[in-house]
């Protein structure tokens, strides 16, 4: 009789396929043959890619912007020359991922001056990492209300200024300015920016530019993400387009007199200009003879 090892080690088998899955699988819908991911992968959750209501497209835009690295233009124009869909579309999809939170655009003004698009890409909306690090932190004593001070208003960038600021050139001004919300409702204006905004406006109808054409100019090639500061917008366009002055006209030449024809004075025979027969001037100089 062999010896018996009770110390030794037990083998392991390994599962079957049934033990693993033990539920057969179904006979209708999809089935999964997956394998595990160990590079080039992105982790998307189930509440994006399976939002009841969110379209299709907004969903792929999300989890291709998911999926870029930092730094990778996602504006309109970009996505549209990479997928098949066209701007229209594609900037529905985004307005779509902004309203449910998984995309967050704001416009910024570099210190040159340029507007650009900064883009926020949230994988699960709510929960920012910023969010996290203020909730971790210490709370500072609240201050007493007599401290507290108004949030200070960003100054508006300084706009041209017309050669003579007459009453009725800034009223005209004010009336183009007001008139931009009926062309887009993200130009509506308080009354104190278009104060600030009206010589602007009046130094290119100074320049002889028609309030349709100024209009226009103002209007034209908006960008599609929202005017956190239209008035700002505004301003910046009115300076960096600013029209060059009309070119000076030259003087009208003078009138010359009219020439008349040649007259025989009545008085003394001599022949002058006049319009009309008559004396001459010595003539109706001339004092009266006495009777």
């Amino acid at each position: 009789m062999d010896a018996q090892h009770p110390n030794a080690p037990v083998l392991t088998t390994s599962r079957t396929p049934d033990e693993d899955h033990p539920h057969e699988q179904p006979l209708a819908g999809v089935v999964h043959d997956n394998v595990r991911h160990t590079e080039s992968f992105t982790v998307v959750g189930n509440h994006l890619v399976q939002h009841k209501e969110m379209s299709l497209l907004a969903i792929g835009l999300a989890c291709y912007i998911q999926s870029v690295r930092q730094g990778t233009s996602v504006d309109i124009k970009t996505l549209a020359a990479r997928f098949p869909e066209g701007p229209t579309r594609i900037a529905a999809g985004l307005r779509e991922l902004e309203k449910f939170g998984y995309l967050q655009r704001t416009c910024t003004r570099t210190s040159t001056g340029r507007i650009v698009t900064r883009t926020v890409s949230c994988n699960r909306p709510g929960h920012s990492r910023s969010g996290a690090a203020r909730e971790t932190a210490p709370r500072r004593p609240a201050r007493r209300a007599d401290q507290e001070k108004p949030p200070s208003r960003k100054r508006l960038p300084a706009v041209p200024q017309p050669s003579y600021p007459a009453p009725a050139l800034l009223q005209a001004a004010v009336d183009v300015l007001t008139g931009l919300r009926r062309r887009d409702p993200r130009l509506l204006l308080s009354a104190t920016d278009a104060e600030h905004l009206a010589p602007g406006v009046a130094a290119w109808l100074e320049r002889e530019i028609a309030p349709t054409a100024v209009r226009h100019a103002l209007t034209e090639n908006l960008p599609d993400e929202p005017l956190i500061r239209p008035a700002a917008f505004l301003a910046h366009r009115l300076t960096a387009q600013l029209p060059p002055p009309p070119p000076i006209r030259p003087p009208a030449p003078p009138v010359p007199e009219p020439r008349h024809p040649f007259q025989t004075c009545d008085g003394c025979d001599r022949s002058f200009r006049a319009p009309a027969p008559g004396r001459c001037r010595d003539c109706r100089t001339d004092p009266p003879e006495a009777a």
